[in-house]
């Protein structure tokens, strides 16, 4: 496609790494039964995501620095081996008959790569993690094996915190509805759902999330990760599919594992992808005996937070009608940070809630809070209530910690009788939009969405990772570095999480000092025409350049119109 060209909406790939312009069009202000869902093809035009190929330069100089990192680490357990130097790491008593404690390789990655730069991860702070957090200063005086707590703490601005719309704080009616139920409850329920532990504020609370969702009913679990470990084995069962995206969550992959089903993954967010295994599927059947299965379901999740993608919903919706199949979609990162009235990205793209089978979330990125829900039909959810471990064997959640969630939905719901969570919506989105396109006005790779909330900025070389965090946090900024194994081996970056409770002098300032890092580090490693091609937009009068994929990349370009105000 040449620059400037047409685009037809009919034909844009869905393969996660489409991009367009994004706004918000979805034309619905109620969620439920009597409200009208946008066409299927306008998301496609709002569409715009961003993942740049790693430049061969960058891929050569982090395999040669981690090859370097291992090859120094083998030396220095030879080293250790033979007395030369002390061992401070757990060892294997080595007893002949007995399995090794230890996985050889993520020992010896702890030992001599993790270990140099453990000072970058588990830092404690003593303060509520806000927009701003105080972080406590550690020393170690033998490399990294040990540290030591000084009298001493740094205030520093919090870009690395699932804060999404500002309610981590100890101050206003949130905090002040949790003191009262604190004083009458207690701090636990004592029990769990089926045995006493169900009291009448968590039937309030399944009832606001019900709502919330608009969905017939829904479940609430006191642990995030046990939402997802614990209800999927009550869904599915041998001689069922299940079709995971390969980057789903580790809860998604134990759940997945411990409900005893076949699990095929499918390339990230990629639709003919998936499509093309699903066909096979209902084509051949189960093994052996190409019986049909008995269900095949599609598990998603709304925002990868490692990545910042958002889930093609559509696109699996279509898939899930057209295969007979049923979707389980995971809204952690994405409930209360996307969509016009922050219910995740079913509100996003505009789609009947009672199309998703089964909608999960968690309450400690939005909502300031703890655990998860399940919601679905009554009857899914009676299923759940009287099967799932989670409501069986696991204590039900403390009654400040739903307080805490029911304050501050029914603020975001707009039950409170004021703006402020449409407020808090309205601000995490122009943060997300500005901050991320700064970012690519000065020639970082940024991956993910326009609109999600979780920034990744590549770094690449290993070096680099440690540095970084080190140089933003000298310079009042405190975030969060990913490497491998977490990410692929030539992906390690930092990752941005931004908040409603960031202002725009934050976000200036924290822009400054990512810049100032990122020159002394010679982070911008960006191939696409970042200088003057972001400067139309100031020129052009509402205009911005879009970029479109092509087989090596984002390269091309397209100018359409857009609202000034999300600028």
């Amino acid at each position: 496609m040449a620059p400037g060209g047409e685009v037809n909406l009919e034909t844009v790939n869905t393969n996660g790494k489409i991009n367009g312009k994004v706004h918000y069009s979805n034309g619905h202000k109620t969620n439920g039964t009597h409200h009208k869902y946008g066409h299927d093809l306008d998301w496609r035009s709002s569409w715009w995501e961003s993942f740049e190929e790693t430049p061969l330069y960058a891929a050569v100089w982090t395999y040669l620095g981690y090859g370097l990192l291992v090859l120094v680490g083998h030396i220095r357990d030879f080293m250790r081996n033979i007395g030369i130097e002390s061992q401070k790491s757990c060892t294997e008593p080595k007893l002949p008959g007995f399995v090794p404690l230890y996985q050889s390789w993520e020992s010896f990655y702890t030992r001599n790569l993790y270990r140099r730069i453990r000072d970058c991860w588990n830092r404690p702070i003593c303060s509520v993690a806000g927009e701003y957090m105080d972080v406590m200063e550690r020393k170690t005086y033998d490399n990294g094996w040990n540290f030591e707590l000084t009298d001493k703490s740094q205030r520093v601005m919090n870009f690395g915190s699932y804060n999404y719309l500002g309610f981590s704080e100890n101050k206003g009616p949130c905090k002040d509805a949790v003191e009262i139920v604190t004083s009458q409850y207690g701090i636990t329920s004592g029990g769990s759902r089926q045995e006493l532990g169900y009291l009448d504020i968590h039937k309030e609370l399944d009832d606001l999330v019900a709502q919330y969702l608009g969905v017939e009913a829904a479940m609430t679990v006191p642990m995030g990760f046990a939402t997802n470990s614990m209800n999927m084995p009550c869904l599915v069962s041998k001689g069922c599919l299940i079709f995971s995206d390969e980057l789903n969550h580790a809860s998604l992959v134990l759940g997945s594992r411990l409900t005893g089903a076949t699990i095929k993954t499918y390339k990230h967010n990629d639709m003919e992808d998936l499509e093309k295994k699903l066909k096979q599927a209902v084509v051949h059947g189960q093994p052996r005996t190409h019986r049909p299965w008995k269900k095949i379901l599609i598990v998603v999740e709304g925002v990868w937070s490692m990545e910042g993608s958002v889930v093609c919903l559509p696109e699996v919706l279509r898939l899930k009608k057209k295969y007979k199949a049923y979707i389980y979609l995971d809204e952690a990162h994405s409930i209360g940070a996307m969509g016009p009235r922050g219910r995740g990205v079913v509100d996003y793209f505009g789609i009947d809630p009672r199309d998703i089978d089964i909608m999960m979330g968690t309450f400690t990125k939005s909502f300031g809070s703890a655990g998860g829900y399940i919601g679905g039909t009554r009857k899914l959810i009676n299923h759940l209530r009287c099967n799932s471990h989670a409501a069986v064997y696991s204590p039900s959640m403390p009654p400040p910690v739903a307080q805490q969630i029911i304050s501050s939905m029914k603020i975001i719901m707009g039950k409170d009788g004021t703006g402020e969570g449409q407020r808090r919506i309205s601000q995490l989105r122009d943060n997300v939009r500005y901050f991320r396109r700064r970012l690519h006005e000065m020639g970082f790779i940024i991956y993910g969405n326009k609109d999600s909330p979780v920034v990744p900025l590549l770094l690449f070389m290993p070096a680099k990772i440690a540095c970084f965090s080190r140089e933003c946090l000298k310079r009042g900024l405190g975030t969060v570095v990913v490497g491998f194994p977490a990410t692929p081996i030539i992906e390690s970056r930092a990752r941005f999480c931004l908040s409603a409770a960031h202002t725009r002098e934050m976000v200036d300032k924290a822009l400054d000092i990512i810049d100032e890092v990122g020159t002394l580090l010679k982070l911008k490693y960006s191939l696409q025409l970042h200088g003057r091609f972001f400067t139309m937009l100031s020129e052009c009068y509402g205009k911005e350049v879009l970029r479109w994929p092509t087989s090596f990349g984002i390269r091309e370009t397209k100018e359409v119109n857009i609202d000034q105000n999300i600028l």
